[in-house]
């Protein structure tokens, strides 16, 4: 049975590739979409991507993943430290959640070393770069396989 992840990207990540490379990288949030639907592919798994700046939007798109989704590939953004309405979406999903940060945000500002998410997350996936995304979507699509 085929299995489908959604690749879920939080505010600002459109930006990817023009906004403060020397803390996230020169990829552009297509690249790394284009690599992780190909990666998916490599393994038989549906990978589809959204990126949303609401909350809500964002929350939409999780509720929209019931259903659709077998597990869920998330770089919250900021919401990451904010967003009790985003981990409760994540929760009620009942889907498999991995965490993804581009930068190690354990080194960076105090405000960012808690995230609401981690405490539901499969796994948490942070300070890789951009190679992170690889990282989560390879641990989603071994536990998908695993369960089979």
């Amino acid at each position: 049975m085929s299995k489908t992840v959604l690749l879920l990207n939080g505010p600002n990540l459109n930006l990817l590739g023009v906004r403060e490379p020397e803390i996230y990288g020169h990829k552009t949030l297509a690249d790394i979409e284009q690599e992780c639907i190909q990666q998916g592919l490599d393994h038989g798994v549906t990978v589809y991507c959204e990126q949303r700046n609401g909350e809500g939007q964002l929350v939409d798109v999780i509720h929209a993943a019931r259903g659709k989704a077998d597990a869920i590939v998330i770089n919250p953004g900021a919401y990451s430290h904010t967003s009790i309405a985003l981990r409760d979406a994540l929760s009620g999903s009942d889907l498999p959640v991995y965490e993804i940060h581009i930068s190690n945000i354990h080194a960076r500002e105090s405000f960012r070393h808690f995230s609401y998410i981690s405490a539901i997350a499969q796994g948490v996936i942070c300070g890789f770069g951009t190679k992170g995304y690889s990282y989560a979507l390879e641990a989603a699509i071994r536990d998908l396989v695993a369960q089979e």
